[in-house]
């Protein structure tokens, strides 16, 4: 599959997906920028803005199996992997497979989990793969991690430690929509029967894998390897923050702008699709110190201020 096609491709899902959610373009971009780019994506926002929905309208449309794990306090690991269970005929111990064993895969509200439950993603999200017992289960391909949670309910939740939220590629939220916006959503809820829209399939699962591969096709000059490298090193040395982005963050970027230039239908990757990409690839990675907590610093602000001091480079010399 060629970058025109990608693009083609990437177009019929947003509009799958715009047809059936009410949010922004841009929202949407995101969470498919995260399968594009091989990684996964968190959406933090307030109860009732879409996210289940718009994960399985996702799913729907991509034509990928899709499961929901409702995180909470009392959820084990085994209760998201799998576990090996006794088999009383054969007297052997075989495995049974967790909701992790989809293409698709939805944690609800993922910080209402403890750590030990949430670690369980890890070796999921990084590697595609659980181990059990000491046995390592591969998991489906694709496989895709869009995971939830709350900003404002904090009661009950337990933070995500930062080598979860390392792990996620995009963070992003849908928000409140517009008043035009909420009576499309009512006059959409007039002309069917069901309280959920339904979204049918528009690619196979093989054109999903397809996709996927054509970011490798992206040229990447080496001025922007460089600005990408100077904006993740700026963060690190901002006074207000604790921990800035890590080589990860900075392959995730890398990663995210070619998934941007699919997007785009474009074979090279430009300094405007960095800057896209930068506050919902980087943001969540920044660690803010306790003053700059304390006096209500947001993370995407420092993300845009770098963005404003470190210089672009030209775009003659990234279409040269």
């Amino acid at each position: 599959m060629d970058i025109d096609e990608a693009g083609g491709v990437c177009t019929q899902v947003l509009d799958a997906v715009d047809g059936a959610v009410i949010g922004e373009r841009s929202f949407f971009e995101n969470v498919l920028l995260g399968l594009l780019s091989r990684s996964h994506v968190l959406i933090e926002d307030v109860p009732g803005t879409g996210k289940t929905l718009t994960a399985r309208t996702f799913a729907a449309a991509l034509g990928l199996s899709f499961s929901r794990v409702q995180f909470t306090p009392d959820l084990l690991p085994s209760d998201v992997t799998g576990t090996n269970i006794f088999n009383e005929r054969d007297r052997t111990f075989e495995f049974s497979e967790g909701p992790i064993f989809a293409n698709v895969v939805l944690a609800d509200e993922i910080n209402r989990a403890p750590p030990k439950t949430q670690a369980a993603l890890l070796e999921a999200m990084e590697e595609g793969q659980v181990t059990v017992d000491g046995d390592t289960h591969a998991l489906p391909r694709p496989f895709f991690v869009i995971a939830t949670q709350n900003p404002v309910e904090q009661a009950g939740t337990f933070e995500l430690p930062e080598a979860q939220l390392d792990r996620f590629g995009v963070k992003t939220g849908i928000g409140y929509p517009e008043v035009e916006g909420e009576v499309e959503l009512l006059r959409r809820r007039a002309g069917r029967v069901t309280r959920s829209p339904e979204t049918g399939q528009v690619v196979t699962a093989e054109q999903v894998t397809d996709v996927r591969a054509v970011p490798e096709q992206v040229r990447v000059d080496d001025d922007l390897l460089t600005y990408m490298a100077e904006v993740t090193h700026a963060t690190r040395e901002d006074r207000r923050v604790k921990v800035g982005v890590s080589p990860r963050g900075t392959q995730r970027l890398f990663e995210t702008s070619r998934a941007m230039a699919v997007l785009r239908g474009r074979e090279f990757v430009t300094p405007d699709d960095v800057k896209r990409v930068a506050r919902p690839v980087l943001a969540h990675r920044v660690v803010l110190t306790a003053d700059a907590t304390v006096s209500d610093v947001r993370k995407v602000d420092v993300v845009s201020d770098v963005l404003d001091g470190v210089p672009v480079p030209t775009v003659e010399e990234e279409a040269a």
